[in-house]
């Protein structure tokens, strides 16, 4: 069949250019876009002109180009630059935070420190309050809603570091501290607690849906810390700090969180002068500090050490909220022999300012 080369459908056309040696050299996609450049100059619009095609594409070729403005090599470099800053900023933004689940159960816990632990921490709480768990949770949720210092002695293996943990959560979660130091009996035990404050953030999905201003973007670190110093909400900073010693919240408006800071020590390591500097320029000194098992066994059969210990506590660890200023204390602790740290300080007559209360593993034995 005889082939007119002045008029081809456009899909005879790309078979017969395809059809040389050189293989693929035109698809259908590329010849409609050069038929809507030419127009009617290479065909009639359902039929194309091959002649004309092939004299409107040198034509093309060497059509004189237009001088480009400096180098072209930087033009593309700066053009690369440009998109690749677009790509970060889009990648730093989390966009918006999610609706909060349930603004009735927020609001109910706000004051309720036992409602809190048990709302947003069921499986941790999932056995019966006992009387001294309950007396426990009172004088927590008195020291931080209004001060004091309080100490309690309570048995290895009944949860009052974890209750404490949940403490500081609570504390910084309302804005009831702005600052919350750990204090352990070493650095180490200090930043293991953190470690655990640090995995409810990152993976308790109920303080996720109520309290999205501060959980959504700790989310989206993705468990990388060096993304801290970028994060962006609405096109400014978090300034979110999430480090082995330091937990400080993201800056979000209208957050009752924002910016607080969770802070570890040992007892015996540098804790005096404990302060950060805000953003805004503000200086923040802790307001509620968490003491738990401050003394080890080691410590405990020293008098020299118990005593050192307790002047740390005195001096540096009371005067940390500055100046002028009353801090308050909560101080789960262990008695492992008479006359230590934690024997001391729960005397109420050695140590009056000290709101001591003791708790016992067994009260009574069954008489059957």
């Amino acid at each position: 069949m005889a082939i007119d080369p002045r008029k081809l459908r456009p899909s005879d056309l790309c078979r017969l250019l395809n059809s040389t040696p050189l293989g693929e050299v035109i698809s259908e996609r590329q010849l409609y876009r050069h038929r809507s450049r030419a127009g009617f100059r290479v065909g009639d619009g359902k039929t194309v002109d091959l002649l004309r095609y092939v004299a409107w594409l040198v034509h093309e070729r060497h059509k004189p180009q237009p001088d480009a403005d400096g180098d072209p090599y930087e033009t593309l470099k700066d053009r690369a630059r440009a998109r690749n800053a677009a790509l970060s900023l889009a990648g730093r933004d989390i966009g918006e935070m999610p609706e909060v689940g349930s603004t009735k159960r927020k609001e109910k816990a706000a004051g309720d420190f036992r409602f809190f632990c048990e709302a947003y921490f069921p499986q941790t709480f999932h056995l019966a309050w006992s009387p001294d768990h309950l007396k426990v949770i009172d004088k927590i949720e008195q020291a931080v809603l209004h001060g004091g210092l309080f100490a309690m002695a309570m048995p290895r293996g009944s949860g009052k570091t974890t209750i404490c943990e949940c403490a500081c959560i609570w504390a910084v979660l309302y804005g009831h501290r702005e600052f919350v130091c750990l204090i352990g009996s070493d650095e180490g035990h200090a930043m293991d607690m953190l470690d655990s404050i640090k995995m409810e953030f990152d993976g308790n999905d109920l303080l996720l849906a109520d309290f999205p201003e501060v959980v959504f973007p700790i989310r989206c670190l993705d468990g990388i810390a060096n993304r801290c110093s970028g994060q962006l909400y609405r096109g400014e900073r978090t300034h979110i700090g999430w480090t082995a010693k330091e937990v400080v919240l993201p800056t979000v408006p209208d957050s009752r969180a924002s910016g607080a800071i969770i802070k570890v020590g040992g007892i015996t390591g540098r804790i005096r002068g404990m302060k950060f500097k805000r953003p805004d320029g503000k200086t923040v000194r802790p307001s509620l500090v968490v003491l738990d098992d401050p003394q080890t066994d080691e410590s405990a059969r020293s008098l020299s050490q118990c005593a050192n210990r307790e002047s740390i506590l005195a001096g540096a660890v009371l005067g940390l909220a500055g100046p002028g200023k009353k801090i308050s204390g909560i101080m789960p602790c262990t008695v492992i022999r008479p006359g230590d740290m934690a024997d001391n300080i729960l005397d109420r007559d050695k140590h009056p300012e000290w709101n001591g209360e003791r708790t016992r593993m067994v009260y009574s034995f069954p008489t059957d």
